[in-house]
């Protein structure tokens, strides 16, 4: 019951579901036989028995009182949109407002909030069974509002202590990381007491990293992996339902150019800083060229306020996107860079590819593509994300070896370098000490002699 957890809801006496007519914007019947996206509502968590509902449109379950129906007109959430839910055994609930009067499915298939008194939990119009469709969203927001600000306290801060430590600085430099590329969300500039839900700590925590990335001879790359809205809607962009909001809002584009002042202002002269990420993975669905390019644009000038030397990056939008459309759209003169993100995962064409067919196509379509970018004659190319992991089951570890040695080979080639997510994490593969530490990843002295910058991505998002 997390903030984004799809539901759905079915009268248990009627035996229909409730649902949102044409998605939202309109009224809320209790008739379908099936459930789809119009009986499917998103949670938003107020507290562990508070919730509102959104459509699959964006608008709010609303009603305006004792008696009043229920519809899916409201495009915020207020009083009128919460609504408390009561949880029983074989996934029965009650609805009820804020006045105590509970929802019921009425013989005209509506949904009203006048059931008579308190309901029981048998087959009576009060009482349905609710559906939780999926529950994939576990990021920062969905960390923070679940478990309350004061226990998100203690439980980040404990996190953080433990999750990123000098003798990770320590096992990078000893084995020929210059550069740790460092994921923060927006909420960093608000430090020590951003918005609610998210809890401070992360300033601190990236202080931290530049102290000890100092010490050990290392550079750091700032990355804004989470604006505010959310520009991709996955759960690292701190997306608090799956929607995304922020190509919707100029306060949020603002908001996010503060952002970017706020940190260039304060790392801009650090001898550690190489450079700024302006925005992680905008969604190509969502966020038009036009729109990204010109906040890239106001980026930049934003970064050359505070150094002439400091590296801009810019990220290629996600899904159905050329990756070249950054390289024409004249962003800025100089010491800019553009992101590309390269993975064998996420995506039906590799379900069924052996590990030879990976290999194949890292050098037939990845390195094809590498050579015609660094040759461009525009920004330098930064594989800032890629990870040792496939859809193939049941490798064996040469294939894993083998599999790493062609992505190290080929992305090394890249004008700016290259970047593994993540240092740490709790699937083996994705964890680059534990790859280097059991011999699944192999970096020779040949390859890291040779790169022009060797770049490791430090996740400090939360993995508990």
């Amino acid at each position: 019951m997390l903030d984004g957890t799809e539901v759905q809801f079915k009268s248990l006496m009627l035996q229909k579901y409730v649902s949102a007519e044409n998605g939202g914007g309109m009224g809320v019947t209790v008739d379908k036989d099936v459930a789809s996206s119009w009986e499917t509502f998103r949670l938003w968590r107020v507290s562990d028995s508070e919730f509102q509902f959104r459509t699959s449109q964006g608008q709010f379950l609303t009603c305006d009182g004792e008696g009043g129906s229920v519809s899916a007109i409201a495009g915020s959430s207020s009083i009128k949109e919460t609504f408390y839910v009561e949880r029983n055994y074989d996934n029965r609930v009650h609805i009820k407002l804020k006045n105590g009067n509970y929802l019921q499915a009425t013989v005209a298939n509506q949904l009203s909030a006048d059931y008579p008194g308190m309901p029981g939990w048998d087959d009576n119009a009060a009482t349905f069974e609710m559906t939780i469709v999926a529950n994939y969203i576990h990021g920062d927001y969905q960390l923070a509002n679940g478990y309350g600000h004061d226990k998100a306290k203690e439980v980040l801060k404990r996190h953080r202590n433990s999750f990123i430590t000098i003798e990770d600085f320590i096992f990078l430099n000893r084995h020929g990381i210059n550069t740790v590329r460092i994921p923060v969300g927006w909420w960093i500039a608000f430090d020590p007491n951003p918005p609610a839900p998210f809890i401070g700590g992360t300033l601190e925590a990236l202080d931290n990293a530049f102290s000890w990335a100092q010490a050990y001879n290392i550079r750091c790359i700032i990355d804004l992996h989470a604006a505010p809205g959310s520009q991709n809607g996955m759960e690292h962009s701190a997306s608090r339902d799956g929607s995304t909001g922020w190509p919707t809002s100029a306060s949020y584009i603002s908001q996010t150019l503060d952002v970017i002042d706020f940190l260039a202002s304060r790392y801009g002269k650090h001898p550690t800083l190489l450079g700024i990420e302006l925005l992680n993975e905008p969604s190509a669905a969502s966020v038009s060229l036009d729109l990204l390019v010109s906040y890239y644009k106001q980026g930049y000038q934003i970064v050359r306020k505070y150094s002439s030397k400091v590296y801009v990056i810019v990220c290629q939008r996600i899904g159905n996107a050329d990756p070249s459309e950054l390289f024409q759209a004249d962003i800025g003169s100089y010491n800019l860079v553009v992101d590309l993100h390269y993975y064998n995962l996420f995506d039906n064409f590799f379900v069924n590819m052996s590990p030879l067919d990976n290999i194949q196509f890292i050098y037939n379509s990845r390195e094809t593509q590498l050579q015609a970018l660094n040759s461009a004659n525009g920004p330098l190319v930064f594989i800032g994300e890629w990870v040792n992991e496939w859809n193939v089951t049941n490798a064996t570890q040469l294939d894993y070896q083998n599999f790493g040695r062609t992505q190290l080979e080929v992305y090394n080639a890249a004008s700016f370098g290259w970047s593994y997510w993540t240092l740490k994490n709790d699937r083996k593969h994705w964890d680059f000490e534990w790859n280097i530490r059991n011999n699944y990843l192999q970096l020779g002295r040949s390859l890291q002699s040779s790169f022009p910058l060797f770049v490791l991505k430090k996740h400090m998002h939360t993995h508990i």
